[in-house]
């Protein structure tokens, strides 16, 4: 088995710009403002040869009380208490503070092993800081500089006894795609919407544990946090987004990269709750995400959250399905699921809908079946004609799932109207029990290319 690493260190002293270089990809937000991350973010890392798992967390700061920065030393202290290992950060540049002092203190007296690690040292930078970084009581330090790529040979030395004691390097994990999905696969999902509708407080009911930080205050969440789940034997990818909001009300940069952040979480995601605030009236920028979502090929699954606060449930049910309607024209059946993340009343209700649906985004449907629906489907509504001639659908096929994707060749793709295409759409929907998932319906000319010539 592999081992874990916890990065930890006062705000702004390179701890994301290390977890980007060792999980080899920008994955936690980076910026000059200081305190940008806040919840625990983990990923795959490795230096060489040497491969184990990394978290990065908040910056270590004293904080009262039930405020926002006592809830990120609690995530701190959680990643600590399951780490094998902590690389304490200090900024070389800047040199040993009172803060790094108080937190090397509290660290000594953790149970996992500490190594200290110095910082920004590129080229002849950061001399004063190495020179006081002793007095820390850490023992010798990691020089290094996460940004040029520096002194991570001396960071594999440092952690290489640790993936001793651990009994040698993980087996790589089985990831799969297509079919039904099988035991090995993982179900990447997402969870977006608006500032503070309770997308982090929907997680942790989840996963069950306060696994990111909650509270009053909107926007939260800055970085997309994964986490690794699993439902009934069903290995899922959870990811909470940062909330979004309208392009144009977007604004300063820490906010921009939030936004490209969520956005990017989107791309990987296959299913993904689109959250409401079922308190307010839907917006159309919510709707609109799950219809950009649809049009991408992603499955949406639509929850109603705060569903116990709501005072007259049947009406905001009955406004919602009009909406999806409306907004969602080419997806007839989006599930829509009501809960209260908060107290978890009708949560229950989500992954069943969410695993209904991952299904169905991944069927795959035999080409003598499409053939004789097909035909059974021109029978039904004859084809149009064009030019006084009835055009002709000769064949179709699956081409890819994930989402369900056809092609049909036909005699005059051009004289095609929209509306019957959109027929053709709902009733492969309802023939092959496709509701509430993006269909892909190719129109080509020519004969059955699979046909003996």
């Amino acid at each position: 088995m592999s081992f874990s690493v916890a990065i930890v260190g006062r705000p702004n002293v390179g701890k994301s710009t290390l977890f980007n270089r060792l999980v080899g990809r920008h994955v936690a937000i980076v910026a000059e403002t200081p305190g940008v991350t806040r919840d625990r973010r983990e990923g795959e890392a490795r230096i060489g040869p040497l491969r184990f798992r990394v978290t990065d967390t908040a910056g270590l700061e004293e904080a009262r009380a039930d405020s926002l920065g006592a809830r990120m030393m609690d995530q701190t202290q959680r990643a600590l208490a399951e780490a094998d290992v902590a690389l304490l950060v200090i900024d070389g540049r800047a040199g040993v503070t009172t803060a790094d002092q108080h937190f090397a203190a509290l660290l000594r007296r953790a149970d996992a092993p500490v190594i200290l690690v110095v910082n920004k040292c590129e080229g002849r930078a950061g001399g004063g800081g190495i020179a006081d970084s002793h007095a820390l009581g850490l023992g010798d330090p990691v020089i290094i500089s996460a940004e040029h790529n520096e002194g991570m040979n001396l960071l594999y030395d440092a952690l290489a006894p640790f993936e001793d004691e651990a009994g040698g390097p993980a087996a790589p994990r089985a990831r799969g795609a297509g079919g039904k999905g099988r035991a090995g696969d993982i179900l990447h999902l997402a969870i977006v919407g608006r500032p503070n509708v309770g997308k982090s407080t929907l997680l942790n009911r989840l996963v069950g544990d306060e696994r990111v930080i909650t509270g009053p205050e909107a926007g939260i969440t800055r970085d997309s946090v994964k986490v690794e789940w699993s439902f009934e034997g069903r290995r899922i990818e959870l990811v909470d987004t940062a909330g979004l909001r309208r392009r144009a009300r977007v604004s300063g940069s820490l906010e921009k990269l939030s936004s490209r952040d969520t956005r990017a979480s989107l791309g990987r995601a296959e299913v993904v709750v689109v959250l409401f605030d079922a308190t307010e009236p839907p917006a159309k920028q919510d709707l609109n995400i799950a219809d950009s979502l649809a049009r991408e090929g992603r499955a949406p699954v639509i929850v109603m959250n705060k569903w116990d606060l709501v005072e007259e449930p049947q009406g905001v049910m009955q406004d919602m399905r009009a909406r999806l309607e409306h907004v969602l024209p080419q997806i007839r059946g989006v599930p829509l699921v009501t809960c209260s993340a908060l107290t978890g009343r009708g949560v229950d209700k989500l992954m069943p809908a969410v695993l209904d649906v991952y299904q169905k985004w991944n069927i795959r449907v035999s080409t003598a079946r499409l053939n004789r629906w097909l035909s059974e489907a021109a029978e039904d509504h004859p084809p149009p004609l064009a030019a006084g001639r009835r055009v002709k659908l000769r064949y179709i096929t699956q081409v890819k799932a994930r989402p369900p994707t056809f092609a049909a060749f036909i005699s005059r793709p051009d004289a095609l109207a929209d509306s019957y295409r959109r027929y053709l759409v709902n009733s492969l929907r309802e023939e092959f029990g496709l509701d509430g998932v993006p269909i892909r319906l190719y129109l080509r000319k020519g004969k059955n290319p699979y046909a003996k010539k």
